[in-house]
């Protein structure tokens, strides 16, 4: 019998995924991290980027960010996000363009949003891309 941990991950709207979990990896703000069955009780903050669910039958399951905070209790580790989409659901040609709107604007440093502002959106957009970058290699095998 494999052992697992229960995963929640919830948005601001409604909670995305709730079921059992071999492996959770998310981004947190000091690097990717982690949580396996009987991982120690933490609390830390997510940055925009990825969470991989692993299931017991070896199923990735891909998930955006868009940062938020992630808890791990002897069973259960929760994920608690502003905006949580699953990799399927992203829009490509909508992160491709937010993208190049925050490259230019940092390049344009005259633009009326802020260099932090700008920052962030380049991160999220990245973030998204990747999910979708990861989800295009796991249907290929």
């Amino acid at each position: 019998m494999t052992i697992t941990i229960r995963c929640d991950i919830v948005s601001a709207e409604k909670e995305i995924f709730q079921g059992d979990a071999t492996l959770v990896v998310a981004t947190a703000e000091l690097g990717e991290i982690g949580i396996a069955p009987r991982h120690a009780p933490l609390i830390t903050r997510l940055k925009p980027g990825k969470v991989i669910v692993t299931r017991p039958n070896g199923e990735k399951l891909d998930f955006y960010v868009s940062g938020g905070m992630l808890e791990v209790q002897p069973q259960v580790v929760t994920v608690l996000a502003d905006t949580v989409e699953r990799a399927e659901d992203l829009d490509e040609a909508a992160a491709l363009k937010a993208k190049e709107e925050a490259e230019r604007i940092l390049a344009n440093r005259s633009e009326a949003m802020s260099v932090a502002e700008a920052q962030v959106q380049l991160q999220q957009a990245m973030a998204q891309l990747q999910a979708l970058e990861r989800l295009r290699k796991n249907l290929k095998h």
